[in-house]
């Protein structure tokens, strides 16, 4: 019995780990210059293109029925909460990173290619915004489910 059990485990281990190497889930976003948790986003997957969404603000100074003043896009005017910020990212073949799409900062309306690699066992999320190559990249933490 012990045997069979320790042998469905270590079976089962290695597809829990793939599982979670995925940007699909809840992610805290953290502040570059301060490190604080900024908001919390949620990324969800359609047919194999990724989306995420802003569903909570996190800052004590956050404005919980701000809007995206500064986008220039069909975002402008639209609140900050349910605020999609990655829009079509795709998988790329045989690795675990996605590609092809864009992230938008909402703090100053740009937007950005973006590139998403899990990292971490999936814990944390690498997260890189660039224009022509050049950009920075955010790790972002798991919200713990």
């Amino acid at each position: 019995m012990i045997k069979a059990l320790a042998a469905l485990l270590l079976t089962a281990a290695p597809f829990a780990a793939w599982a979670q190497l995925t940007p699909v889930g809840s992610w805290h976003s953290i502040d570059d210059k301060t490190n604080e948790i900024k908001s919390e986003i949620v990324i969800a997957e359609n047919g194999g293109v990724l989306t995420g969404r802003i569903n909570k603000l996190l800052r004590k100074e956050a404005k919980q029925d701000a809007v995206c003043e500064q986008c220039t896009d069909d975002r402008k005017g639209k609140p900050m909460l349910g605020l999609e910020i990655i829009r079509g990212a795709k998988k790329t073949d045989g690795k675990d990173v996605w590609e092809e799409g864009k992230i938008l900062d909402p703090e100053n309306g740009k937007t950005y290619t973006l590139r998403l690699t899990p990292v971490d066992d999936g814990k944390k999320l690498e997260v890189r915004g660039s224009v022509f190559g050049i950009g920075r990249t955010q790790t972002w933490i798991r919200v713990a489910q």
